[in-house]
């Protein structure tokens, strides 16, 4: 198994095939990475509030849609951790089930966006600000070589943003999914009595860790993706860092960075 510290820029200039195929293929490549959107990191990428409101939750001995202390159901709590996760400044720190080894930092500003950095993989980052998502050419690259498809970045476009757009708000990278109180799975965090909340699709499987207290708060969330593991804590609340999207010069559609990627 490769190992991702290992990785570097070189990795990115490997071709997904040539000859006259070879531009369906990165086109087909790109399509998936427009689908893909990093969805992996941070927590609640992958899962936008109403996909997940379909979730068959976490089977917990102690699982309970039930109430909290205070009486408080678990969407009740979990619409109120949202809440104020959404508009309070926060950092957060920790590994993502999108690659194999390497951290990732995360800092949310709600007026200026969030960025997301990878340290010990590659360096690469993406931004998100009103449902725009800015990811790094090296970051997609890494992306879609972590689903076994490997595209040629020129060098020209190393520095290059590639944009998607979404429905959602970019909130959804860090928002709790629907799911249910596991009391068994109670613990503190930093030292903050949390309360555990469970939610599952497929392969996924979710553990959120909520403050039991107000401010309602996410903490910590832990992660399984087809058997890798993650976990990622929250820190900072309330102490606001700027955040700075890439000049525009910088930046560039999905489709003109296929047709950058196509002329080689």
């Amino acid at each position: 198994m490769i190992h991702m510290s290992s990785l570097t820029r070189r990795n990115r200039t490997q071709r997904a095939g040539t000859g006259p195929d070879r531009p369906r293929a990165v086109a087909r490549a790109l399509a998936l990475a427009a689908l893909l959107s990093m969805p992996a990191l941070a927590c609640g990428a992958d899962s936008g509030r109403g996909e997940e409101a379909e979730r068959a939750p976490v089977s917990s001995p102690t699982a309970t849609d039930g109430s909290g202390p205070g009486g408080t159901s678990a969407e009740a709590r979990i619409d109120q951790v949202n809440e104020t996760m959404r508009n309070t400044p926060f950092s957060g720190i920790g590994t993502t089930t999108a690659f194999d080894e390497g951290l990732q930092q995360i800092r949310w500003n709600p007026e200026q966006g969030l960025h997301i950095k990878l340290t010990g993989i590659s360096g690469d980052d993406m931004y998100c600000k009103d449902g725009v998502t800015y990811t790094s050419a090296g970051l997609l690259a890494l992306s879609l070589e972590s689903k076994g498809v490997r595209i040629t970045v020129p060098a020209r476009l190393d520095d290059v943003y590639v944009t998607t757009e979404s429905e959602q708000g970019c909130d959804s990278y860090f928002a709790v999914p629907s799911g249910v109180f596991a009391p068994d799975k109670d613990k503190e965090i930093e030292g903050v009595p949390a309360q555990a909340v469970v939610a599952s699709s497929g392969a996924a499987s979710d553990v959120y860790y909520l403050s039991e207290k107000d401010p309602a708060r996410l903490l910590r969330m832990e992660s399984v993706r087809n058997g890798r593991r993650s976990g990622t804590t929250y820190v900072d609340f309330g102490k606001a860092t700027t955040v700075t999207l890439p000049d525009t010069d910088r930046v560039m559609t999905m489709e003109e960075f296929r047709a950058e990627v196509d002329a080689g």
